[in-house]
C-alpha cells in the first residue's frame, strides 16, 4: 500500500469533503481516505498495483472537485492576490446591482434610463446582466453543486445551486413577461438575490480561505528553517550549490553564523551549534568530529566540515512536516460524527425548503412568497460553520503542538489524550536522560579492570541500549581501541553476548545469567549497588562471573515538577522498567512516582499494558527504546521522545521531538481545551441553523421578523466567521500554559 496527499480545489464546506471521502472510498483500489476541509487536502492510502497518481485525480475530478497535485509540503505562495482583485472588481458591481435594485427604496436618486417603472426593459437587462456576470464569477460553486447533486451527495453548494437556480428561472420567466408588456412583472424579479447571495459566498470563503492559511504557519515555519544555498567542497575547492544539488555523501561546509543546510555527520572541525528548534535546548551544544547535526541548526562560533547522510524527504525536517501534514489529513472521531450529521442535513434542509415552498404556493396562494422562503432556507442553512467547526480547530492545535515541540500522528490523539486516566513511564531515556556512567566495577576475576572493560566496550557498542553508551564512552575517554567482535547476539530485556578473540562473554543482568545455567553468588553485591541506585550488568565467561557493574543516570530536571501536575490533575503514573525493582523503586521514589512494576521483559511490558487497560484505564504509555515498541503499540496512547530509537517512534502516536517530559501535561492541556473549543463551535453552528431555518420559514413573521435570500447569505458568513474567530483562540495556547 502507498500513501499520497493531493491537494484540493473547490471544496466549501463539510459535506464537500464527506462527499469526496466517501466517492475515493468506493473505488476499487483505494484502501482509505480522509479529506481535510481546512488544510483542501486528501491523504489517499491506495493499492499501487491497482492506481497511481493519475488515477486518483480523475477520481477527484469525477466526484465534482479539483485536483491540485501533489500537497506542497514547502510553504504555499500565497493564491489571494488575483481573487481579491476579483473580489474587489465583483464588490463594485454589487454596490451598482443594489443602487439599481433597491436605491430608490431608500430614497437614492434613480439612475437615468434605469428607472424600474418608467424604463422597466432596460432596468429588466441590467438587472440580468449584472446576475448572469455574477453567476460566471460563481461557476465553481454552481459547478459542484451541480456535480454534487447528481452523485447523490448534496453540499452547501448544492443547495445555493438549487437556490440560485429556482431565482433564475423565476426572473427569466418573468423578464419574458416584461418584453411582451407585462410590466407589472418588475416587481416580481429575484436577480439581485441570486447574484448577491453568490457576492457573500465569496466573501465568505475568501475569509475562510485566509483564516486557514494562518493554521499553516508552524509546518511553513519547519520548512523555512533550513537555507537554501550551502557550500560543498569538492577537490579541495568550495562551491556554493543549492539545496536540491546537494547528494548523499556530499562533503559540505559550515562557517560560524551559517545554517547546517542538510542531516549529516562531522568529518572535520568543531563548533558549538544551536539546535533549540528541535532539543528545545536554548544553550548551544559542543559538536565535534563523529557527532551528527541536524538541517537548520545554527552554526554559533566553529568551521567544520559535514558529511551528508539524510536529504529531501529523508532529512528530520521534512519527517516533522509529513508527520504534521498526514496527521491534518486524519480525522477525530467527533469530526466524523459532525461529517455524518451533515451529511444528513443537506436532504433535510431541502425537504424543508421544498415542503415550505408548496405550503405557501397550495395554501397561501402566492408563489413569489414560496420561492423567497424556499430560496431563503437554501441559504441560511448552508453547513459552512458545521463543517469548519472540528477541522479549523484541529489544525490550529496541531499547529500548537508542533510549535511546542509535539508531534502528533493521528487527529484523534487530540480528542482522546484529555481522557488519560493513568501514564506509565519507560525510566532509562525516559524519566531519565539514559546517559549512564560507569559508577563502580566489582571484579571476582584476575582480569585487570581496563582490559575486562575494554572487552564489554567492545561489545556494547554493538547494541543500541542506553547502557552500552556508558561502555562506548568509556573507551572514548580512556582512547581504548575497541576490540574486533565476532558473533554477537542481542537478547531483548536480558543482555547481549559476543566473541572476542576466540572467548564468548556474556553481558547483562539475572535473568541472562539464569538463561545460561550460570548460578548467581553474587547477589549481596547486586543488592548493595541497587540500593545506591545503580543499574546492574553482570559479566561472565563460560561458567563463572567476572565482574558486576554498577551503572547509574541521572533524572530528567523537571521528572519529579511533571509528576506532581499529572497528581494534581489525578492522573495515575507508573514506572515500567527492565530494570531490577530496588533501582527502579530508589528513582522513583524521588521522583514522586508510587507504582513501580521492574525486571519486566518487552513482551511482558505490553501484556501489562493490556492488563491496565482492562482494568477499563485510559492508558498512555511514555518510552524511548527498542524495548518499548510492543508496549507503545499496545497502549490507547503512544508517546516516544525523540532520542528514542526509530521503531519506538514509528510504534509512537505522539513523538517529544525536545525530550521534554514537560510536553506530556501540554498535550493533555491542548486536548482539553481543543474539545472544549469543538464543542463551543458545533453548539453555535447547531444553534445558528436551529434559530435561523425556522425564521426563513416564515415561523415569525406575525412578529414583524422576517428574512431574504440577501440578508440569509450575509447571516451565513457571519455563522461561520464567529466559528473561525472561536477556533483561532487556540493559538492562544501556546501562551497560556507555561512554556
Amino acid at each position: 500500500m502507498k500513501k499520497i496527499v493531493l491537494a484540493i480545489g473547490g471544496m466549501s464546506c463539510s459535506a464537500c469533503s464527506n462527499g469526496l471521502e466517501k466517492y475515493l472510498l468506493k473505488q476499487n483500489g483505494v484502501q482509505n481516505a480522509s479529506v481535510n476541509l481546512v488544510m483542501a487536502n486528501a491523504l489517499i492510502e491506495y493499492d499501487e498495483s491497482i492506481l497511481d497518481q493519475e488515477k486518483l485525480e480523475k477520481f477527484v475530478q469525477e466526484a465534482g472537485f479539483e485536483s491540485l497535485g501533489i500537497y506542497e509540503e514547502k510553504g504555499e505562495k500565497k493564491k489571494y492576490q488575483k481573487e481579491k482583485r476579483t473580489f474587489f472588481f465583483f464588490l463594485i458591481l454589487a454596490i451598482l446591482l443594489m443602487y439599481v435594485s433597491m436605491g430608490h427604496m431608500i430614497g437614492l436618486p434613480t439612475i437615468p434610463g434605469l428607472d424600474m417603472h418608467q424604463n422597466p426593459v432596460a432596468y429588466t437587462c441590467v438587472l440580468a446582466g449584472l446576475a448572469i456576470a455574477f453567476l460566471w464569477y460563481g461557476r465553481d460553486i454552481l459547478k459542484s453543486g451541480w456535480k454534487n447533486l447528481i452523485h447523490k451527495a448534496p453540499n452547501m453548494d448544492t443547495l445555493v445551486t438549487i437556490g440560485v437556480a429556482s431565482s433564475m428561472v423565476y426572473s427569466i420567466y418573468h423578464m419574458v413577461e416584461i418584453f411582451q408588456g407585462n410590466h407589472h412583472s418588475v416587481e416580481l424579479l429575484y436577480f439581485e438575490s441570486a447574484a448577491i447571495v453568490i457576492f457573500f459566498i465569496k466573501l465568505g470563503r475568501m475569509i475562510d480561505g485566509m483564516s486557514k492559511d494562518k493554521t499553516k504557519e508552524a509546518i511553513q515555519q519547519l520548512v523555512q528553517i533550513t537555507p537554501n544555498h550551502a557550500t560543498r567542497k569538492v577537490n579541495g575547492e568550495e562551491q556554493v550549490v543549492t539545496i536540491d544539488e546537494i547528494e548523499k555523501g556530499d562533503i559540505l561546509v559550515c562557517k560560524p553564523g551559517e545554517k547546517i543546510a542538510v542531516d549529516g555527520m562531522i568529518v572535520s572541525g568543531s563548533a558549538h551549534i544551536d539546535e533549540s528548534f528541535i532539543t528545545g535546548e536554548s544553550k548551544p551544544a559542543k559538536k565535534q568530529q563523529g557527532d551528527k547535526v541536524v538541517a537548520g541548526s545554527i552554526n554559533y562560533d566553529g568551521y567544520f566540515e559535514y558529511q551528508a547522510e539524510k536529504i529531501g524527504k529523508d532529512s528530520t525536517i521534512s519527517e516533522i512536516v509529513r508527520l504534521v501534514i498526514e496527521a491534518t489529513g486524519t480525522k477525530a472521531p467527533i469530526a466524523k460524527v459532525a461529517d455524518k450529521v451533515s451529511g444528513y442535513f443537506v436532504p433535510a434542509v431541502i425537504g424543508i425548503a421544498i415542503l415550505t415552498f408548496l405550503a405557501y404556493w397550495i395554501f397561501a396562494k402566492n408563489f413569489s412568497m414560496g420561492l423567497n422562503a424556499f430560496v431563503t432556507i437554501l441559504v441560511v442553512a448552508c453547513p459552512c460553520s458545521l463543517g469548519l467547526a472540528t477541522p479549523l480547530a484541529i489544525v490550529v492545535s496541531e499547529g500548537v503542538c508542533a510549535k511546542k515541540g509535539i508531534l502528533v500522528k493521528k487527529s484523534e490523539i487530540l480528542e482522546n489524550a484529555q481522557k488519560t486516566n493513568t501514564i506509565v513511564f519507560d525510566k532509562t531515556g525516559t524519566l531519565t536522560y539514559g546517559k549512564l556512567k560507569i559508577a563502580e566495577v566489582i571484579k571476582d576475576s584476575e582480569w585487570k579492570e581496563t582490559d575486562l572493560l575494554r572487552i564489554v566496550g567492545s561489545i556494547e557498542k554493538q547494541s543500541t541500549h542506553p547502557i552500552g553508551k556508558a561502555f562506548s564512552e568509556y573507551l572514548a575517554e580512556h582512547q581504548l581501541r575497541p576490540m574486533e567482535v565476532e558473533e554477537f547476539q542481542e537478547f531483548s530485556g536480558l543482555g547481549i553476548t559476543g566473541t572476542v578473540e576466540g572467548k564468548t562473554f556474556l553481558i547483562g543482568n539475572a535473568k541472562l545469567l539464569a538463561q545460561y545455567g550460570i548460578a548467581n553468588n553474587k547477589k549481596e553485591e547486586e543488592n548493595r549497588l541497587t540500593s545506591q541506585g545503580h543499574s546492574v550488568v553482570y559479566v561472565a565467561e563460560k561458567e563463572k562471573i567476572l565482574a558486576l557493574i554498577g551503572v547509574n543516570d541521572i533524572v530528567r530536571e523537571n521528572a519529579k515538577e511533571v509528576i506532581q501536575e499529572l497528581k494534581q490533575n489525578k492522573i495515575e503514573t507508573i514506572m515500567l522498567t527492565g530494570d531490577n525493582q530496588q533501582t527502579a523503586e530508589k528513582i522513583a521514589q524521588n521522583i514522586g512516582i508510587q507504582t513501580v512494576i521492574a525486571n519486566v521483559l518487552p513482551h511482558e511490558k505490553a501484556k501489562k499494558i493490556k492488563a491496565l487497560k482492562e482494568q477499563n484505564k485510559v492508558v498512555m504509555m511514555c518510552g524511548d527504546g527498542i524495548n518499548d515498541s510492543p508496549a507503545l503499540a499496545s497502549c490507547d496512547i503512544g508517546v516516544s521522545v525523540n532520542s528514542g530509537t526509530d521503531i519506538a517512534m514509528d510504534s509512537a502516536d505522539v513523538i517529544l521531538t525536545q525530550n521534554n517530559l514537560e510536553r506530556i501535561v501540554d498535550l493533555i492541556f491542548i486536548s482539553k481545551k481543543t474539545i472544549q473549543n469543538i464543542k463551543q463551535n458545533l453548539f453555535w453552528a447547531f444553534f445558528y441553523n436551529s434559530l435561523m431555518i425556522p425564521i426563513a420559514m416564515g415561523v415569525l413573521t406575525p412578529f414583524g421578523i422576517t428574512i431574504n435570500p440577501m440578508i440569509a447569505s450575509f447571516a451565513m458568513i457571519l455563522s461561520s466567521f464567529t466559528v473561525i474567530l472561536n477556533a483561532l483562540r487556540l493559538k492562544g495556547l501556546e501562551k497560556e500554559r507555561k512554556k
